[in-house]
């Protein structure tokens, strides 16, 4: 089973290698890592994509506690969150391609963000679905360049999920 992992740690040299190496010491795969800061001065966030079962799960969070920097570590797959990653892929485009490219990218809410002679960057956010689709309809204009953030996500808040189901 996929899980993302949320880890709040001290923002100091060498915890996100601590980390990283905690996963590669216990042969645990690291799908994806971002870090970031997070609401509080002094602590980042890392959300970390890995695949186990629930007691592998049980067994990486208890060995995250025993180190010093790691302050919480949340499993946000068994809880509601909202999970995203950036995409930013150079495709070929041509004066004669350019408006269909833009009638692909529409529907995913992705934007255009720099132009060149024979090509465009275009930005998109959302789950890794969403951005495996719209790289698969842009793969055929031609792929110059990809970058994938990996993932990032925080829990949802239960207040705000009510709401939303009110106005559902």
């Amino acid at each position: 089973m996929r899980h993302i992992i949320s880890i709040l740690v001290n923002n100091q040299p060498r915890v996100l290698a601590r980390v990283a190496s905690l996963f590669g010491r216990r042969n645990f795969n690291i799908e994806s890592i971002s870090v970031g800061e997070s609401e509080e001065p002094g602590l980042s966030r890392i959300v970390i994509v890995t695949h186990g079962d629930a007691r592998t799960m049980e067994q990486v969070s208890k060995h995250l506690h025993k180190l010093i920097d790691v302050i919480k570590v949340q499993d946000l797959s068994i809880q509601q969150s909202v999970a995203r990653e950036l995409l930013l892929v150079k495709v070929g485009a041509t004066s004669s391609n350019r408006a269909e490219i833009q009638g692909i990218i529409e529907p995913f809410r992705a934007s255009v963000v720099d132009v060149g002679t024979n090509s465009l960057m275009i930005q998109a956010t959302g789950d890794r679905e969403k951005l495996d689709a719209l790289i698969e309809l842009l793969r055929p204009y031609g792929i110059k360049e990809l970058a994938r953030t990996g993932i990032t996500a925080l829990p949802r808040s239960m207040q705000i999920q009510t709401k939303a189901h009110l106005h559902a």
